[in-house]
């Protein structure tokens, strides 16, 4: 079962863009379940980062579709966007938020249905690993491959990924085991763990990454790090 979420103000463009899922559904014998908004301040509202498709209109009266597609990607970076819109200069805007596609109003079945077909031949069963978590700010959904570190503080973990930190209410043993699931990540201190990605050295006692930020190493775990990080860069080359 897909879960598809339509954000258009034309009620007649949703009925039409159902209909039209609807069709491919019973061609393709793939399940849609979907969820109507219209517009995106009712999208973003208690928004729940587990849709596997979002068809949104780029011009709506309260929020368009490229500052709520903006939103949407601070705290959602797996879901499919296809924008639907009658005005192609704003398509090229919608590919800074990662869009899949577009499709120009009106709606043609033969347009939808090359678009779905490319698609789900590109992203079904082949979705990339991600780490869901909520905190008092909200839900999020971070691909492993955008987080940068963990870090523990007082109580709970810091993560950083993208231009982000978030806090996650689990302690350092609870995250860096979700973390090290996934080969690149490594705990290089008891405060830290560290995706081997974005190494760019070692320093002493002291991690340096590609954006410039420093990570400690731990004397205890410096050599179990460094041959993790050997095995890791060797793989790559």
């Amino acid at each position: 079962m897909f879960k598809i979420a339509i954000c258009d103000d034309e009620e007649i463009l949703i009925r039409k863009l159902r209909e039209c899922l609807d069709r491919y559904s019973e061609e393709t014998g793939r399940e849609f379940c979907y969820f109507e908004y219209h517009d995106g301040t009712e999208l973003l509202k208690n928004y729940q980062p587990d849709f596997d498709l979002i068809f949104m209109d780029i011009k709506m009266e309260k929020m368009n579709g490229l500052k709520t597609a903006e939103e949407i990607r601070k705290v959602d970076g797996t879901a499919g966007l296809m924008f639907l819109t009658s005005i192609s200069q704003y398509v090229w805007k919608g590919y800074e938020y990662g869009a899949v596609n577009y499709l120009l109003k009106p709606l043609k079945y033969g347009r939808l249905k090359m678009e779905l077909d490319r698609y789900f031949s590109h992203y079904q069963g082949r979705e990339e690993p991600f780490l869901s978590f909520a905190n008092d700010s909200g839900k999020y959904k971070v691909l492993y491959k955008n987080i940068r570190y963990a870090e523990t503080h007082k109580r709970n973990v810091l993560l950083h990924f993208e231009n982000r930190i978030q806090v996650i209410h689990k302690n350092m043993k609870e995250v860096a085991a979700l973390l090290e699931t996934q080969r690149q990540f490594c705990r290089c201190h008891a405060s830290f763990a560290v995706n081997l990605s974005y190494v760019k050295s070692v320093e002493g006692l002291e991690v340096l990454l590609t954006t410039g930020e420093r990570v400690p190493v731990s004397q205890p775990k410096r050599k179990a790090f460094m041959a993790k990080m050997a095995d890791f860069w060797g793989d790559m080359l």
